[in-house]
């Protein structure tokens, strides 16, 4: 049974899409690249942005600026378009009342990941919120993991828990040595789930509770 659940963010907490896919369009129309339809951008909702914006041919100098687009919009609004899934609080409120040791870990910058949790009234839930540096230095998933662990002094991996929606939370764990849960409420397909190796896949936001429960 895990003790500590390190957890994603976007996908798995809450559901970021219009947020990050307006801070895409806003960046990507710099370059005059039009995209009409978010669904479309839905993509990037996992990755770090840097990976992201290599998809369009961006040179080193040209993902620096798309990344200070991007920012330039969700800093202003695109954070606060977000929304918290259904059950979600329910389920870390029962999570601390059992005992759990909750904690995030996103690629998102540690500070916004913050700031959103906060807006939302559930960093109470989490004894620690580990996310990226807005330098890029600590950004890819396993990275992110590794300092959670390293941060909160966590030596025995049997005894934690990977949450998250894309292939990268699961690929990440598994770098590190942990076994993971991937969730189909947010981002990612059951495939790509599969393939990446997630322990257990489930559907709810109460299934994943009575997975974290056993």
């Amino acid at each position: 049974m895990a003790e500590f659940i390190l957890m994603d963010l976007d996908g798995t907490i809450t559901n970021p899409k219009q947020g990050i896919t307006k801070s895409f369009q806003y960046a990507l129309k710099h370059w005059n690249i039009i995209i009409e339809d978010l669904d479309v951008l839905a993509k990037h909702i996992g990755p770090p942005l840097r990976d992201s914006f290599l998809e369009y041919g961006f040179s080193d100098e040209e993902v620096d600026r798309a990344i200070v687009k991007y920012r330039e919009y969700f800093k202003r609004q695109g954070i606060f378009e977000n929304e918290v899934y259904e059950g979600m609080e329910e389920l870390l409120r029962k999570l601390n009342r059992a005992g759990k040791k909750v904690i995030v870990a996103t690629s998102k910058p540690e500070e916004l990941a913050r700031r959103i949790l906060e807006h939302f009234h559930l960093a109470e839930y989490f004894t620690d919120i580990c996310g990226a540096t807005f330098d890029e230095r600590r950004s890819k998933k396993e990275e992110v993991i590794q300092y959670a662990l390293d941060k909160n002094r966590i030596t025995d991996y049997t005894k934690v828990l990977m949450v998250g929606d894309r292939k990268y939370d699961i690929a990440g764990a598994k770098a590190i040595g942990i076994d993971s849960v991937g969730v189909l409420y947010g981002f990612g397909s059951a495939e790509e789930l599969r393939e990446a190796g997630a322990g257990r896949i489930v559907v709810t936001v109460e299934e994943l509770y009575k997975v974290l429960m056993n």
